[in-house]
C-alpha cells in the first residue's frame, strides 16, 4: 500500500511541476509589462473563472441523484407539515426526517463538499502553491528590487507590507465579489428586459383588440 501511495505521489508531484513549468512559460512574457502584481491579479481572475466553470460543469451522477432524492423527501415533509392536524403532521415530519430526509441531506451535503474541494479549494491551493514557489521575497527582490508586492502607508507611520500570498487572497476575494455583483445586476437587468418585452407585447395585443 505504501508503495502505491509513493508512486501516486510521484506522479502527482511530476504533474504539479509540469503544470508550473507550463504556467511559467505562458506568463513569463507578461512579466516585464504587468509585473508580479499584475500576474497575481491575472491568476486570481483565471482561478475564479476556472472554479466557476468546474463548479457548474463538474457534477457527478451520484450528486444529481442525491439532489433529486433530497428535494423529493423535503417536498414530502413540507406536504406533511401542511396537514390540518398539526400534531399528526409534526409526527409525520419527524418520521420522514428519521427515515429518509436526514440521511439524504447528509449524503447530499457530503457529496457536495467533496465536489467543492475538488472544483474550488484544490485549484485555489494549487495557485497559492505556485505563487509561493514563484514569488518568494528573494525572487521578488531580483525581479522588482523589493521583497514585497506593494507597501501601504498607515496612520501610525508604520508601512503595511503586503506579500504575494496575501495579495493573491485579496485579489481573489475582490474578483469573487465582483463576479457576484456583475451576475446579480445582469440577472436584474435581464428580468427588467423580459418584463418590458412582455408589457410591450401586451400593449401591442391590446391595440389590435
Amino acid at each position: 500500500m505504501e508503495y502505491i501511495l509513493d508512486r501516486a505521489w510521484e506522479h502527482i508531484y511530476a504533474l504539479i511541476l509540469t503544470t508550473a513549468t507550463a504556467v511559467d512559460s505562458l506568463l513569463s512574457p507578461l512579466q516585464p509589462f504587468i509585473g508580479p502584481a499584475g500576474i497575481i491579479m491575472l491568476l486570481a481572475i483565471i482561478t475564479v473563472c476556472t472554479t466557476k466553470f468546474l463548479g457548474k460543469k463538474c457534477r457527478t451522477k451520484r450528486h444529481r441523484e442525491l439532489e433529486k432524492q433530497f428535494y423529493y423527501w423535503l417536498s414530502v415533509r413540507e406536504e406533511a407539515m401542511r396537514c390540518e392536524d398539526r400534531e399528526k403532521g409534526s409526527r409525520m415530519a419527524k418520521n420522514i426526517d428519521k427515515a429518509k430526509l436526514n440521511k439524504c441531506y447528509y449524503d447530499y451535503f457530503l457529496e457536495g463538499l467533496l465536489l467543492s474541494l475538488a472544483t474550488t479549494y484544490l485549484p485555489v491551493l494549487m495557485v497559492i502553491s505556485y505563487i509561493n514557489a514563484t514569488y518568494r521575497p528573494d525572487t521578488l527582490m531580483l525581479l522588482t528590487g523589493k521583497h514585497h508586492i506593494i507597501q501601504i502607508g498607515t496612520a501610525s507611520g508604520e508601512p503595511l507590507i503586503i506579500g504575494s500570498i496575501f495579495f493573491y487572497i485579496v485579489s481573489l476575494l475582490f474578483t469573487y465579489a465582483s463576479w457576484y455583483l456583475v451576475a446579480k445586476y445582469a440577472t436584474k437587468y435581464q428580468r427588467k428586459k423580459i418584463v418590458a418585452t412582455l408589457n410591450e407585447q401586451q400593449g401591442t395585443s391590446s391595440e389590435y383588440a
